[in-house]
């Protein structure tokens, strides 16, 4: 059974913002380990040496440490301040 969020989703909710971050990054962890395998898979299945597949998996692979990273090390997830600024009115209207 998929979790459930105990009150209404909202973006500005820290911890709401901090679990779907780590949501999106399952799924992208899980859509490398499909998609890479795959490839993997029939690359030796049919000795094929595709020269591409290095690329594509080690590219990849960069691409998800750095949304690691940023996840777990760099996103702040603390309450956004609000501005109570008013807006100023011209001095010609």
């Amino acid at each position: 059974m998929p979790p459930r969020w105990p009150r209404k989703p909202d973006r500005n909710d820290p911890a709401f913002r901090k679990l779907d971050d780590r949501m999106n990054f399952a799924t992208h962890v899980a859509i490398f380990a499909a998609s890479n395998s795959g490839i993997w898979f029939f690359d030796i299945l049919k000795n094929a040496e595709w020269p591409w597949a290095k690329w594509v998996t080690g590219g990849w692979a960069l691409v998800l440490v750095a949304h690691a990273v940023y996840i777990f090390a760099i996103a702040n997830y603390s309450q956004p301040q609000l501005t109570s600024e008013t807006p100023t009115k011209s001095p010609q209207g």
